[in-house]
C-alpha cells in the first residue's frame, strides 16, 4: 500500500487526523483499490469513527491484493503531522508488504528537508466495522462546521462528553420554527461535582 498527497488533499487528511485523534488511541487503516478508511474506537468502546477516503483525493494511490490493514498508534501518526501543512510540499505513506512491523510516512518539506518517521504497526488490527440500521434511526444532525464550533467553544474544553438532544417537531407557528422545520437540538454538558476541576 502507498499513497501520496499534497495541497488541499493534505489539509484534509491532516483535519481528519485530527479529528480521529479526539476519539482514541489506535488508528486503524484498512485500503483497497476503490478506497482508503481509518477507523477509530475509543477504549471504552461507546464511541467509533469511520472517515473514508476515495483514490481521487490523492496524487498516488496505490494497493496491491485486494485488501490490506494495519494499525498504528495514532499519537504517532499526529507527530508526523505537527510539522505545519503550510511548510509540506508532499506527504507519503507506504506499507511495504502486509507483514511489514512499520509503516514509512515522510514528509517533503518546501525548503529541501526531508522527514521520515517509521511507525510500528500493532499485531492484529482490531477493525470494527458499525452495524446499524440507520431505518431505526431516522434523525441525522447537519451543520456547518463553523457553526458547529462556534457552540462548541461554549463548553469547557476539558470536557469528556457532550449529549446531543434532538426533539420532535413543536407547533410554535413562529418564523424561526417554520424555517428550521419546527425542531430543536440541545447541547448539554455534565460536570461530575465529586471530581476535581483540574
Amino acid at each position: 500500500m502507498e499513497f501520496t498527497l499534497s495541497g488541499n488533499a493534505l489539509k484534509t487528511l491532516a483535519r481528519s487526523i485530527t479529528c480521529l485523534s479526539r476519539v482514541g488511541n489506535d488508528l486503524a487503516i484498512q485500503a483497497s483499490p476503490s478506497q482508503i478508511s481509518f477507523h477509530m474506537l475509543n477504549s471504552s468502546r461507546s464511541a467509533y469513527q469511520l472517515i473514508t477516503f476515495k483514490p481521487d483525493l490523492f496524487d498516488v494511490f496505490t494497493v496491491s491484493g485486494a485488501q490490506v490493514q494495519c494499525s498504528v498508534l495514532l499519537k504517532a501518526v499526529c507527530s508526523v503531522l505537527r510539522t505545519p501543512i503550510s511548510n509540506i510540499d508532499y506527504l507519503s505513506m507506504q506499507l511495504p508488504d502486509l507483514n511489514a512491523s512499520k509503516v514509512q510516512w515522510a514528509l517533503q518539506c518546501f525548503s529541501g528537508i526531508k522527514k521520515t518517521y517509521w511507525i510500528t504497526c500493532n499485531v492484529g488490527p482490531d477493525i470494527q466495522q458499525l452495524s446499524l440500521d440507520r431505518r431505526k434511526y431516522p434523525s441525522n444532525f447537519v451543520v456547518r462546521p463553523r457553526d458547529l464550533n462556534r457552540l462548541l467553544v461554549n463548553f469547557q474544553s476539558s470536557l469528556q462528553e457532550i449529549t446531543i438532544i434532538a426533539t420532535e417537531r413543536n407547533s410554535d407557528p413562529s418564523d424561526v420554527a417554520s424555517e428550521f422545520g419546527g425542531k430543536t437540538v440541545e447541547f448539554r454538558s455534565y460536570i461530575d461535582p465529586t471530581k476535581g476541576l483540574f
